[in-house]
Formats: structure tokens, C-alpha cells, sequence
């Protein structure tokens, strides 16, 4: 019968069923309410951890390895930015104003927004089965051959390709692998470990780092990899279609590229 339909008739068949198949793609979810959740509230969080957190450097501009660091003593890393502190010489010949009361306050009220969220999450991502179905790797993928054709598509800048529009690529995996179980430990717990308060209750915490400015530097570090971590995912994002992928982590749904 189909043969006896017009020319016309026929090609709105066509279309009708290619809308239909757009339709059901887009109703697939590449992400799941929670992961978008958590993911723009510690979005927010990690923002606002880095301006304060800058205002917080501002006022002592410099790292030490120890238990002990002051202006006498020759620094490790030494950031030759102005200070806010007038007893700190950074060879400026003025200080910036001083922020530590407010940048200090939305620090510890941000980390413990993002350590909530991340608590959050990490259960979710256990009970929920979203790590063993979305983030750990298959054994085949961790061949030398993945892993190198994975880096020379990225490095290449390369689209993903259309089956990466519904799950994340092995470098993907093992990089958020990477930031979830060990940078952000790792910055709650050097972060705890220059708790004063803190401390005070679980010494072990900063021994185990060597002194409360290892703890510092430390902190300062991972901060550097966690930066480095955002500005290269913000380029992926727009290297894979800013619109798509920003509309798969708002609404869920993501509509894969045409080959």
C-alpha cells in the first residue's frame, strides 16, 4: 500500500518517523537529577571556595613546609603578589585591603557545602550503582591502545563520538575517578588539618601531614590540579557542543552528534 502512497504523502511518513526517533532520543537521560544536582550545588560551592579562598592567600602570599611559617623564615613558594597584611614584605610599595573576615567565613560555610554534597553524592553513587554503572572503567578500556587512542582524540580536540553522548569515555572515567576519591579527600582533610579547633580534638590529622603549613601547602597544590581540572572540562565542554552538553546537565536529556 505504501507503494500507492503520493510522492508527498510518503515523505511526510518519512518525517513524521524521523521526528518520532529524534523525539524518543531526547527523551533518554544522560544524567540522572541527582548527579545534576550535586553537580551545579558543588559548582557554586568550588566557586565560591576559590574567591575566598584567594582573599584567605592574599593575606600571608606564601607556602612552608613544617609545623611553622612566618615572615623570618625562607619560604618555599613564594606567590610575589601584594599582600593584605602590612607585616608581610612583598616588595609592593602598598597593601591591598583587607578581606580575611567575610573570606573566611564563606570559606568554612562553602566546605561544608561541598563536603555535605559530596557526602551526598558518594552514597548516592554507591547505593545507586551511578560509579559501577557510569565511572569504572571496563578492564578492556584500560588496555595501553584505549587509554592512547582516548589521550590522541583529546589532545586532537576531537568530537566525542556518538555512543560518548550517552556515557563518558575511559579518560573521563578515571578522571572523575581521580577528583571524587582523591583531590577532594584530599582538600577536606588538609583542610581540617589547619583547624585550629580541629586539631586540637585529632592531632593525628596534620601529623600525618608534617605540621599544619605542609597541611597549607598541600591544600594550595590540590587547588592548583582542581583549577586546572575545571578549565580543561569547561574546554571539552565546548569542544563537544556547549549547548548539548549544558542541556544534558540541566534537563537530563542529550542529543547525539549526526555522523
Amino acid at each position: 500500500m505504501n507503494a500507492s502512497l503520493p510522492i508527498a504523502d510518503r515523505g511526510a511518513g518519512q518525517l513524521t518517523s524521523s521526528a518520532k526517533l529524534a523525539s524518543s532520543t531526547t527523551q533518554r537521560k544522560r544524567h540522572s537529577g541527582v548527579v545534576r544536582a550535586t553537580h551545579w550545588i558543588t559548582t557554586v560551592a568550588f566557586v565560591a571556595l576559590l574567591v575566598s579562598g584567594g582573599e584567605i592567600v592574599l593575606s600571608h602570599p606564601r607556602f612552608y613546609w613544617g609545623e611553622t611559617g612566618n615572615v623570618n623564615m625562607r619560604p618555599w613558594l613564594n606567590l610575589h603578589l601584594p599582600s593584605s597584611r602590612d607585616t608581610v614584605p612583598t616588595g609592593y610599595g602598598y597593601v591591598l585591603p583587607d578581606q580575611n573576615g567575610w573570606s573566611r567565613y564563606l570559606h568554612f560555610q562553602a566546605a561544608w557545602l561541598a563536603v555535605g554534597t559530596g557526602l551526598f553524592y558518594v552514597l548516592f553513587g554507591f547505593f545507586a550503582g551511578h560509579f559501577r554503572r557510569n565511572l569504572l572503567p571496563a578492564a578492556s578500556d584500560l588496555s595501553i591502545k584505549e587509554l592512547g587512542g582516548s589521550l590522541v582524540r583529546h589532545l586532537r580536540l576531537e568530537r566525542p563520538r556518538k555512543e560518548e553522548a550517552w556515557s563518558y569515555n575511559v579518560l573521563q572515567r578515571l578522571t572523575y575517578l581521580l577528583v571524587i576519591f582523591v583531590l577532594f579527600p584530599l582538600m577536606i582533610w588538609t583542610g581540617l588539618a589547619m583547624s585550629m579547633g580541629f586539631t586540637s580534638a585529632f592531632p593525628l590529622t596534620v601529623r600525618l601531614w608534617g605540621g599544619q603549613q605542609t597541611a597549607r601547602t598541600l591544600h594550595f597544590l590540590v587547588t592548583i590540579l582542581l583549577v586546572v581540572f575545571l578549565l580543561v572540562h569547561l574546554l571539552m565542554v565546548f569542544v563537544a557542543g556547549f549547548r548539548n552538553r549544558m542541556r544534558a546537565m540541566i534537563t537530563g536529556r542529550a542529543m547525539p552528534p549526526i555522523e
